[in-house]
C-alpha cells in the first residue's frame, strides 16, 4: 500500500483525513512540523501533506527529493510557505486546497467585527466578575458604516455578501474586479489610499506575496480614519504588526482583530499555558482591551475540515494515478 506522510497532524483533523482516505493509502501521521531535520520521516512515502506552519523551503524540498517524495499537497489555500521554483526544478508536483470553506473564514472575520464593536469579550469578563455596569461598553452600529475589503476572492466575496446584509457601504481594493459583487451588492472598487481614507472598518482577504507584504503599514495607517477597525484573517505579514501596535497606542487604530500573526509559526497550534511565551509584541497586544486575537482557527468548522480532508486526499489520488488536477499549482 502506498505510504503518505501527513506532517503537522492535529488531533482535530485526523478523523476527517482517515474518513477521506477510504483505506486507499497508508497514512503516516506525524505531529512534528516538516523541517530540514524531519524530512527523513517521509522516507518510503510517495507523497506528503503539509500545513501552513510547515517549512517547504528549497533545502527541505531537496531533502524530500532525496527520500524520493514526488508530490506535496498543502492542506491550505495559501502556498507561500512552499518554494515553487525549486519544486519545479526538482520535478516535485504541488497542489493546494483553493476552496474549502470561504464561509468559515468570512463569518469569522465578521464575528470579530461584532465582538469588537460591541465589546462582547469585555462585557463577558465583567459579568463573570459580577460587574453588571455598562458605562464602558458603548459600541457602534455596522449599519451604514463604510467597510473596506482588501481582496475580493472567494472569502472577500463572502464578507461582501454578509456586510451588504448589514447595510454597509462597501469599498474594495483588488487587482481584479468582480463584476457580480459590483452589480449585486453595490461594491465599489477604489485605489488603496482611498479605501484607507474612507473606511471605518478594514478587513484583509488577500494572499501574501511580494506585492501584499506589509500592505498595512505606517504610511497607510496615517491616512486612515481615527479609531478605524482593522481585521486580519488572511496572513500575518499583510500587516506590519509593530507599526499597528504604535497606532493602537495612539488611538489611530481603535480596534484590531487578528486570527493570524506574522511571527505565529513557533507559537500557534501549541500550548504555552504553563511556560508562557517570549514575544513582546504579541504579549503587548494580548494586554489591550481593544484587541481580539484568535489562534489561526478561522477555518476551523466541521464543513471546512471535511472539505480540506476530501480535497487533500483527492489531490494525492490524482497525482498517484497521474490524472489531471485543476488544483495543481505547478506543471
Amino acid at each position: 500500500m502506498t505510504k503518505i506522510a501527513i506532517y503537522s497532524t492535529h488531533a482535530f483533523e485526523k478523523p476527517y483525513l482517515l474518513t477521506a482516505n477510504q483505506q486507499r493509502y497508508e497514512l503516516i501521521f506525524i505531529e512534528e512540523a516538516l523541517a530540514a531535520d524531519t524530512a527523513i520521516l517521509a522516507k518510503g512515502c510517495k507523497a506528503i501533506a503539509v500545513f501552513t506552519s510547515d517549512d517547504v523551503s528549497a533545502e527541505v524540498l531537496k531533502k524530500l527529493k532525496d527520500e524520493e517524495v514526488s508530490f506535496v499537497v498543502t492542506r491550505s489555500a495559501g502556498y507561500d510557505h512552499i518554494d515553487l521554483p525549486v519544486a519545479q526544478e526538482l520535478g516535485i508536483r504541488i497542489a493546494n486546497v483553493p476552496e474549502y470553506s470561504p464561509h468559515a473564514i468570512g463569518e469569522h472575520a465578521v464575528a470579530m467585527m461584532l465582538a469588537l464593536d460591541r465589546h462582547l469579550i469585555k462585557s463577558d469578563k465583567k459579568v463573570k466578575r459580577h460587574d453588571f455596569t455598562i458605562n464602558d461598553l458603548i459600541g457602534f452600529n455596522l449599519h451604514y458604516k463604510t467597510v473596506g475589503i482588501i481582496g475580493t476572492g472567494r472569502i472577500g466575496a463572502v464578507v461582501c455578501k454578509i456586510l451588504f446584509g448589514f447595510g454597509c457601504r462597501l469599498l474594495a481594493y483588488d487587482i481584479k474586479q468582480n463584476e457580480m459583487l459590483i452589480s449585486k451588492y453595490g461594491l465599489q472598487y477604489v485605489p488603496l489610499d482611498q479605501l484607507c481614507r474612507e473606511s471605518e472598518v478594514i478587513t484583509l482577504h488577500t494572499p501574501l506575496n511580494e506585492h501584499t507584504t506589509y500592505i498595512i503599514n505606517k504610511e497607510n495607517i496615517n491616512i486612515m480614519k481615527d479609531g478605524v477597525m482593522l481585521i486580519n484573517t488572511s496572513r500575518g505579514k499583510l500587516i506590519n504588526t509593530a507599526e499597528v501596535v504604535t497606532a493602537l497606542k495612539s488611538g489611530k487604530i481603535g480596534y484590531l482583530g487578528m486570527d493570524v500573526y506574522e511571527k505565529e509559526k513557533p507559537l500557534f497550534f501549541h500550548d504555552y499555558s504553563k511556560t508562557g511565551i517570549n514575544d513582546p509584541i504579541l504579549t503587548e497586544l494580548m494586554e489591550m482591551d481593544n484587541v481580539l486575537i484568535t489562534a489561526h482557527h478561522a477555518f476551523l468548522t466541521n464543513e471546512a475540515l471535511k472539505n480540506i480532508a476530501d480535497t487533500t486526499l483527492d489531490n494525492i489520488h490524482c497525482f498517484i494515478l497521474n490524472q489531471s488536477n485543476p488544483r495543481q499549482i505547478n506543471d
